[in-house]
């Protein structure tokens, strides 16, 4: 997916909330997802690490919301 936003313009803790509400809603956790403090004009999130199988259910649910 290619974005026109430019790096830093969206608030990194609103996209964490946002991201995982969209993952609640898929029934799937990341458990480290937050804002990467040590960065904070870059807006960068951190997923964190994740098991394989929540990694595999996570693609799927990318790819049934792929066209």
């Amino acid at each position: 997916m290619v974005t026109t936003d430019k790096p830093g313009t969206t608030d990194a803790l609103e996209a964490v909330e946002v991201l995982r509400g969209a993952l609640t809603a898929a029934g799937i956790v990341l458990p480290s997802l937050a804002a990467d403090a040590g960065s904070p004009s870059l807006n960068l999130i951190n997923l964190g690490r994740v098991r394989a199988d929540v990694a595999v259910r996570l693609a799927d649910v990318i790819r049934r919301g792929c066209p």
